[in-house]
């Protein structure tokens, strides 16, 4: 109990050094009067991220001018840490960015609903469910993310194959991969799973091409039933790729962040299950592989009925803290977080899939196109879906799983009596 509490007094006394603020310590804006409101995120310290913000900090102070705004850019594995540690105190940030699920939807007890707020930009911006809880909105988002399975095209053609034309069923797709090891040496897959991330991409990056449509909805509206048998071949297929050494080697040992997409990135594996904003997506790649050699293609169909798609959500949004003094000062800060020209600038220079789904993203290269045309059909990412407990146990059984030293059915059984705990 001892440590239990001096870690809790360092956790809060690294929020006082970090700019943590409750509205009466940051002297949140009143109505517009000079004031200033607290941000917290993991973006705002990125260079690529510097255009948007200085956008949506123009925007906000056309309509507040006498409201300063401090971003304060926290360590983004230390970042939930933090925050429930503010939640806790009841003094924090008065806006603060969230990832969209779990992750937001554990913490909805200290955020206020933006719907008042917020109700006529739902129009123009995509992404909300991710965001949202017992019908309520509790951040908007700023991004969309998703799991598109990149693949190289060089290594497609060296190996004699149609770059153009990705395998759609697993059975073509494995002996895809069985051609270009022999041709080119590459793996089939670049996989990280040292923080048990891997895990939560090969599921929503595959999941609807092994449930079926009516199973994966069931799935995202909360009607889960683990037993299946569309739901243990997702955890057999993440241990038989790694069985059958389809995945580089080492991939516990391997961190998802950034040494697999590097795999990829050096033409060591042909497949990655990336993402479509912020990170390992589709401008990184283009960086090392020229864009025209990034191609991006859904789930092959591995359970004969299933309906491929691109699983998406609202990827990273705002939100307001309950404590903050002036809720609707706030939360039009949000909106200027989400406004058209910062999020034009925000895809320009950091390569995200911006929310807003006017924005023009016909320069941006194949790899964007083809995404951007497939998120009409998409459906929410399956780990998204889970709670932030159930995500992070189904990281340390997916460890396990790929060193063996549990079955799927008893990771399976664990993950249900999770998940059906709440």
């Amino acid at each position: 109990m001892k440590q239990r509490a001096l870690w809790s007094a360092v956790l809060v006394a690294a929020l006082a050094l970090a700019g943590c603020g409750s509205a009466a310590d940051s002297g949140s804006s009143s109505g517009g009067s000079a004031g200033k409101l607290v941000v917290w995120d993991w973006k705002s310290g990125d260079a690529s991220a510097a255009s948007y913000i200085e956008k949506a900090k123009a925007d906000f102070a056309k309509r507040h001018p006498g409201v300063t705004v401090e971003f304060v850019a926290q360590p983004f594995e230390q970042y939930y840490t933090l925050l429930g540690a503010a939640i806790q105190s009841g003094k924090g940030p008065d806006v603060m960015l969230f990832n969209g699920g779990g992750q937001i939807r554990d913490r909805v007890d200290a955020l206020l609903p933006l719907d008042q707020y917020v109700d006529e930009d739902k129009q123009r911006l995509a992404g909300w469910d991710a965001f949202t809880k017992d019908g309520k909105v509790y951040a908007a988002p700023v991004t969309l993310q998703g799991h598109p399975i990149y693949y190289n095209k060089a290594l497609y053609q060296r190996a004699g194959l149609n770059p153009d034309r990705p395998a759609t069923s697993w059975s073509e797709f494995v002996a895809n991969c069985a051609a270009i090891t022999k041709a080119t040496g590459a793996k089939c897959f670049a996989q990280g799973n040292k923080e048990g991330i891997g895990i939560q991409f090969f599921m929503s990056g595959l999941g609807s091409g092994i449930l079926s449509p009516r199973e994966y909805d069931d799935w995202v509206a909360g009607k889960r039933d683990w037993n299946s048998p569309g739901v243990k071949r997702i955890f057999a297929l993440w241990k038989e790729v790694n069985d059958k050494g389809l995945n580089n080697d080492g991939a516990n040992s391997t961190a998802m962040f950034n040494d697999a997409f590097a795999v990829f990135q050096s033409s060591k594996a042909a497949h990655v299950i990336g993402l479509m904003s912020d990170i390992g997506h589709w401008k990184d790649f283009a960086e090392f592989l020229e864009a025209g050699n990034v191609g991006v293609m859904t789930s092959p169909v591995v359970n004969a009925g299933t309906t491929p798609s691109l699983p998406y959500d609202g990827g990273i949004g705002y939100a307001v803290a309950k404590w903050t003094k002036d809720p609707k000062v706030a939360a039009e800060l949000v909106r200027s977080l989400t406004s058209a020209e910062a999020l034009k600038a925000f895809h320009a220079d950091a390569g995200a899939i911006a929310s807003d789904t006017t924005i023009d993203v016909s320069s941006a290269g194949p790899a964007v196109a083809t995404i951007v045309s497939e998120i009409k059909d998409g459906k929410p990412a399956l780990h998204v879906a889970l709670s932030s407990k159930t995500v992070d146990l189904m990281g340390r059984l997916s460890q396990q799983l790929l060193s063996g030293s549990i079955t799927v059915d008893k990771a399976v059984e664990q993950l249900a009596a999770t998940d059906q705990a709440g």
